[in-house]
């Protein structure tokens, strides 16, 4: 009876750390290291592919038209092509010291290969400026499937339920003296530590599991 309690109660502390350690990021999600209220940096985003079957094969993400980049570009990857809408602004918005004149609607990659496979994820960078001076930006992406399955990540969250298709949401840190006009490529921080915690918890579950087997084997050569 012990030992039954054990391994059921191994099993359901494993599955659950397991469970914790996947990742509520199946969602399209948007990071940067750099990206500062009124300043410049590289947003990248996280792509992963939620189909069983069908592969990614177009990310679209739109820039906001109530605060327009003066500066913006794409990231440029292997296997993908890369294109952008623009439109003639009616009167010229300010934009910290830049005057924009021209609104850059939308950035898409298309893939020239075989996208996204199932079970997998990528990630798209845009650098470009200023930014707004708020602490979040809503940036919609829109991911499509080779089975003409599309996804538009644009549901924006107003409670503490997170809705089905939620936006990317881009948090920017507070201006210091020392910002530059231009960001870097970089590797999101908050998505490093999401992924170091997702490990450690898998790692725990592993150690977990093996505990459980130990013990087995130890019982089972007791009873022998």
């Amino acid at each position: 009876m012990h030992r039954i309690t054990w391994q059921l109660s191994a099993a359901l502390i494993a599955a659950g750390l397991v469970a914790i350690a996947t990742p509520a990021s199946a969602h399209v999600h948007v990071d940067s290291d750099d990206a500062t209220q009124g300043g410049f940096g590289v947003a990248t985003f996280r792509v992963p592919n939620e189909s069983d079957t069908a592969a990614t094969t177009k990310v679209t993400v739109t820039l906001p038209s109530d605060a327009p980049f003066a500066f913006v570009s794409a990231q440029a990857k292997p296997g993908w092509a890369v294109s952008t809408t623009t439109e003639k602004l009616d009167e010229p918005v300010k934009n910290g010291d830049f005057e924009v004149t021209e609104l850059t609607k939308t950035i898409t990659w298309t893939a020239t290969g075989d996208g996204i496979a199932p079970g997998q994820y990528d990630t798209f960078g845009l650098s470009g400026g200023p930014f707004p001076a708020t602490e979040e930006l809503v940036l919609p992406t829109t991911q499509t499937y080779d089975d003409g399955e599309v996804t538009a990540w644009d549901q924006e969250q107003t409670g503490d339920t997170e809705p089905e298709r939620p936006a990317p949401v881009l948090v920017l840190a507070e201006a210091s003296a020392q910002d530059g006009h231009h960001g870097g490529d970089s590797t999101s921080t908050q998505e490093s530590s999401t992924d170091a915690l997702a490990l450690s918890v898998a790692i725990g579950a592993a150690v977990v599991g093996a505990a459980a087997l130990v013990m087995t084997v130890r019982q089972n050569r007791r009873r022998a």
